[in-house]
């Protein structure tokens, strides 16, 4: 049981981070507003997640202007998929354990 709960990345235990790692997985690139609705999150809030999945490598940043409108896309790096998916198994092997 131990191995299971140590197999889980400590990166993704918030809702915020596994919410937008979810979006990333299914999606090319997302934008900040459409993470910050889709997630109900603060601007703040999501801004500390999206800097903490940053710092891991899980995520790339692209910044950009439509017109004078600044827009900033986010990515999942080929790292950061890989994380999330071991942690999405170890999670499912957690939901499955039988002792």
């Amino acid at each position: 049981m131990k191995d299971l709960i140590e197999a889980l990345d400590k990166t993704f235990d918030s809702r915020i981070r596994l919410g937008i790692m979810s979006a990333l997985m299914v999606n090319d690139a997302v934008e900040f507003n459409t993470l910050k609705e889709l997630l109900d999150a603060t601007d703040g809030n999501l801004a500390s997640h999206l800097k903490g999945l940053e710092s891991a490598a899980y995520i790339s940043v692209q910044k950009s202007f439509n017109g004078r409108k600044p827009m900033t896309r986010y990515k999942a790096t080929r790292q950061g998929r890989k994380a999330f998916e071991s942690h999405i198994a170890a999670l499912e092997k957690l939901i499955h354990f039988k002792p």
